[in-house]
């Protein structure tokens, strides 16, 4: 399993390993409302102030649900889910 790439300035971790694995991080996640999320998904940002550096953070629905990658800039999320991952995610649940 792929785990990591270098995407730009930053380490990436693929969809995949964070689904798998992101249930036991400490840092950079965030637990969003289904609503929040799929506004995400339409390309929209989400404001948020995380009070960490910028980079991905791991996104949670419910508390051990983990959908994947935002990439946190400037005090806003972006999606790093592609909507592949995202639908075979909610067929899931």
């Amino acid at each position: 399993m792929k785990a990591f790439q270098q995407v730009g300035r930053f380490i990436k971790p693929t969809t995949r390993f964070i689904q798998t694995f992101g249930h036991h991080a400490s840092k950079a996640k965030l637990l969003v409302e289904e609503e929040q999320l799929f506004k995400i998904m339409e390309g929209k940002g989400l404001d948020v102030d995380l009070g960490i550096d910028p980079g991905y953070v791991i996104l949670f629905v419910g508390e051990r649900r983990v959908v994947g990658l935002g990439l946190y800039v400037n005090g806003v999320i972006r999606s790093q889910i592609s909507k592949k991952a995202l639908k075979a995610e909610m067929i899931q649940e």
